[in-house]
């Protein structure tokens, strides 16, 4: 392994490994219907989005400031009149949404396995510490990594650091995610390659411009597409 180009490669966890996206949009639809009666539901999803932007350096990533950001939008519509019933509600759609079945994406595990044992595998993932060792222990992944790490936010020092913790330089590091944002960009900015894997649903602030002029740039439709890809990175 110490003479490949390539020797560790990281994983996102939320819509690469499984689905995620989807059950906060579903929440969002019950949160609008919560507040039909006091605004329109485009209204109340703008104004929930600008109370998620704004939380994020009071609460970080995931579903807890999630559910404190649809309460305090609550109110905001609402003037401070919105129900103590209404209130309890949202905090139950916020615990049904911790509940959530985990869902792992198409080909996942079979990479993973293929992986194992010839890379040092890393999950690498943002958000709620009980929430996200929850999801990890539901989707049956968690033996096929070397390591997991549960950061506050995603950038070059952090991939610096934790592919520097391997032993191996972050020149010979991958990061694979459906966030550019998050999981590319700074990867690449850390020296690593990135490895881009669309989802059809993502949250509106991880979106930025592809960094296709990067030559460690790379994306694949699905998972399916890594280890074709690693192949002609080198061994």
């Amino acid at each position: 392994m110490s003479m490949r180009p390539l020797t560790v490669i990281g994983f996102d966890a939320d819509d690469t490994l499984w689905q995620n996206e989807q059950y906060y949009r579903l929440t969002e639809e019950s949160f609008k219907e919560l507040l039909a009666e006091f605004a329109e539901g485009e209204h109340v999803s703008q104004r929930l989005l600008e109370a998620e932007k704004r939380n994020l350096q009071h609460y970080g990533f995931g579903i807890k400031g999630f559910t404190l950001s649809m309460i305090e939008t609550a109110l905001e519509i609402t003037e401070g009149r919105v129900s103590s019933q209404v209130v309890g509600e949202i905090l139950s759609i916020g615990r049904d949404l911790l509940g959530h079945p985990v869902e792992t994406m198409p080909h996942a595990r079979e990479t993973l396995e293929a992986l194992a044992g010839d890379y040092f595998l890393v999950l690498i993932t943002k958000g709620d510490l009980f929430d996200q060792e929850r999801k990890l222990a539901q989707s049956g992944l968690g033996d096929y990594f070397d390591a997991v790490e549960i950061v506050s936010d995603k950038t070059a020092t952090t991939y610096r650091r934790i592919f520097g913790k391997t032993g191996h330089a972050p020149e010979r590091a991958m990061m694979v995610g459906n966030s550019l944002k998050s999981d590319i960009v700074p990867a690449i900015a850390a020296g690593s390659w990135g490895v881009f894997v669309p989802h059809e649903l993502t949250w509106v602030v991880e979106h930025v411009d592809k960094p296709a002029e990067a030559p460690r740039f790379r994306e694949i439709a699905d998972l399916a597409g890594l280890i074709p890809l690693i192949d002609t990175i080198g061994q």
